[in-house]
């Protein structure tokens, strides 16, 4: 059985996996599932992956990974070009420490803005199946988070053409996702942040970007 991807284009998690699929030039059977409709939340869905999140890789032996991170070590493993996870010691380091603070500091400061504040998300505050009330003090917090943050890559970027360093990495996905992800709770970068801005333009141009449109 060939590995099978399942996936819903909108939401940020599987887009990351969908461009670091097309950065590799891999493409997988593709199910989509329909997390508007919670779908996810179904007995068919979660009897492949119970948490009831997307995106989910179903490997050839059957195995289920379920966290972006570990589908990306996976993807890397079985196509090493071109690399997005680093070559040397210090590069592996470098992407690992900027694609999770990117994934704790910028993308879950816009979920916790959107879950809390839409109602699309009333009692369904995190992923996945838990029934979680909405904290709406957290709206203004996660604003507050995702400037800060967007400031820092800015910065970053004042030195560096990519997010961790010299090359384009799986931390430019994650970044260029989730500061797209921002338009959700109608966060833009800021004209101020011009190194960032710069950056965002010329991932935008990447064909692997340019697929998922």
């Amino acid at each position: 059985m060939p590995m099978k991807l399942y996936d819903f284009p909108p939401a940020p998690s599987p887009q990351r996996v969908r461009m670091f699929l097309n950065e590799k030039g891999l493409s997988p059977p593709v199910t989509q599932v329909d997390m508007a409709a919670n779908e996810q939340l179904g007995e068919a869905y979660q009897s492949i992956n119970p948490r009831g999140t997307v995106p989910a890789l179903v490997l050839d032996d059957g195995t289920v990974l379920s966290e972006v991170v570990a589908i990306y070590r996976y993807l890397e493993a079985i196509q090493s070009e071109p690399p997005l996870l680093g070559s040397s010691p210090a590069e592996q380091a470098l992407i690992t420490e900027w694609d999770h603070r990117v994934e704790m500091e910028l993308m879950i400061a816009i979920a916790d803005t959107l879950r809390n504040g839409s109602k699309s998300f009333a009692h369904r505050a995190l992923p996945g199946r838990l029934d979680v009330e909405q904290v709406p003090e957290l709206v203004e917090r996660g604003k507050l988070r995702i400037m800060a943050f967007l400031d820092i890559l800015d910065q970053q970027l004042a030195s560096n053409d990519y997010i961790a360093g010299d090359s384009f990495s799986a931390a430019d996905i994650t970044a260029y996702i989730a500061v797209g992800f921002c338009s959700w709770v109608k966060i833009s970068i800021p004209e101020s942040l011009a190194n960032l801005s710069a950056w965002y333009e010329k991932i935008s141009d990447r064909d692997s970007a340019k697929a998922m449109r």
